[in-house]
Parts: structure tokens; sequence; C-alpha cells
């Protein structure tokens, strides 16, 4: 088998033939300028980034997974009070490095009405960026507090101890 060459023949992104990136979203979003806040999930564990791009390629403002808000009392690792939280965090901390506003990056995930994307956005809202959700595609209010869990009361007393903390986290 040889390989395809000529001047008809045209290489694809390596991310876009696994399936991994949507280029033209992408674009769209890194022209507008404003921080992205990023949100995956993973089967365990919801990641939230704040990220600015730049010329030598994307700059990782703050991080935030669900692992971290152990620290706080909150068992929760992949739910929708888990990714508002992660949020709220992710936010306090780009926000006390400067960073005003974001524009959600859900990357090739389907974002679905109160889907723990928009969660993880609402916190970061919560937290003083600016930010919009269209709609009433945020998750109710009960959701976001985990009334449906069993540990519904420590979703209100982590929400205040990272609220105290300012966004500020141990290092390990």
């Amino acid at each position: 088998m040889t390989k395809a060459t000529g001047p008809l023949y045209k290489v694809r992104f390596r991310r876009r033939k696994e399936g991994k990136t949507d280029y033209s979203r992408r674009l769209g979003l890194l022209k507008s300028g404003i921080p992205r806040l990023v949100v995956r999930k993973t089967n365990k564990f919801v990641v939230v980034q704040v990220t600015q791009a730049g010329e030598k390629g994307d700059l990782t403002v703050a991080t935030v997974t669900t692992k971290k808000l152990a620290d706080f009392g909150f068992a929760g690792k992949s739910n929708t009070p888990s990714a508002y939280l992660a949020g709220l965090l992710c936010g306090l901390q780009a926000k006390g490095k400067g960073v005003k506003g974001v524009i959600l990056d859900v990357g090739l995930q389907s974002a679905s009405k109160g889907s723990l994307l928009y969660a993880a956005l609402k916190g970061a809202i919560d937290a003083g960026l600016e930010g919009s959700i269209g709609g009433d595609k945020a998750p109710s209010q009960d959701r976001l507090e985990g009334k449906h869990l069993k540990n519904a009361s420590d979703f209100s007393a982590a929400k205040q101890k990272i609220l105290a903390s300012d966004g500020k986290t141990k290092e390990k």
C-alpha cells in the first residue's frame, strides 16, 4: 500500500481524524478573544479550566477537578452539584488572576438542557465572572444544591468553605 501524494491530496488534522476536536467551533471561540471556561466530564471526575488563547498555544489560568472538592468536605465526583462547586472554585481562582468574563467551551460533548456542563458555568457566574446561559438551560436550584442526593447538607457547607477560602486551595 502506498501513501497518497500529489497536488490534490490534503492531509486532515490528526485530532479531527480521531474525532477529538471540532475545529470550526474552536475557531469561533478563539476569534471572540474571551477566555474560555473549558468543562470536560470523565468517567470519574469533572474538570473545569479557564484558558486563554496565545500565539504559542493555550494558557491555562485556573484548573479545578472535582477531586479537589474533598478538601472542602464534599464527596461528590461526577454529578451536578460537584460540577457547580468546581465551577465556583475555578471561577474564584480565575477572578483572582484578573479574568473578568468567560465563554463556555464544551468540546464534543452534547450540552443538553440542565446538564452538568451548564452547572459548571453557573458556578463560575456565581463566583463573579461574566458569562451567559441562554434561556432555561441551567439546572434547577434544587438540582444544583443536590437535594436529590443523600449528602444534600454537605453541599451548603462546602459552598460556604469555598466562598470563605476565596478560591485559594492547599497545594499537595
